[in-house]
């Protein structure tokens, strides 16, 4: 599959078969998510992977109630985090932008979005999750404290393939000047 029908195929799925993703194909995913583009190359975004239904079910607690019916039904969680305070940053401590650290969450959707076209390309199916309690699920982690939470993407292999959503036509989103 090219790059664009990655794009345009790949959907948001969120029920799941019981079928666990190996670690070998989230590797994979991985490997090639760190090949996003990030802040001055700081490469900020790491993976932790959530298998253990105990934790995930810790981690579920501070989720909205929608997540927490997708993040069930999933055998493979994975938190998305990012090292702070290094995006927007001169290493003498300023700021090169007036976004400030915002930018970092840029970079962890870049990451994301990768992670979720790999797993696309390798069959996996994946939905991105940003409605949770970033400092809780931190805490129940037990991440250092250089590191947040930016995305919950739960993945695992599609029970069936949603329908495209409506998209608003190319004349509606660009602007030429």
């Amino acid at each position: 599959m090219n790059t664009i029908e990655c794009i345009k195929s790949r959907r948001s799925v969120r029920e799941f078969t019981e079928q666990k993703v190996s670690h070998t194909i989230l590797n994979q995913i991985i490997e090639a998510a760190s090949f996003s583009p990030s802040w001055k190359n700081t490469q900020i975004s790491r993976y932790v992977v959530i298998e253990d239904e105990n934790l995930k079910e810790k981690v579920m607690e501070h989720a909205n109630d929608h997540n927490r019916k997708i993040i069930a039904g999933t055998k493979t969680l994975v938190v998305v985090t990012f090292i702070k305070n290094r995006c927007g940053f001169e290493r003498d401590g300023s700021f090169t932008t007036k976004r400030k650290n915002e930018w970092q969450m840029f970079d962890v959707g870049i990451a994301s979005q990768t992670f979720c076209l790999a797993a696309h390309e390798l069959n996996v199916s994946s939905v991105i999750l940003g409605i949770f309690d970033h400092e809780e699920i931190a805490k129940v982690l037990e991440l250092p404290e250089d590191r947040e939470v930016g995305a919950l993407i739960a993945i695992g292999y599609e029970k069936e393939h949603p329908n495209a959503p409506k998209r608003k036509s190319v004349e509606e989103l660009v602007e030429y000047k």
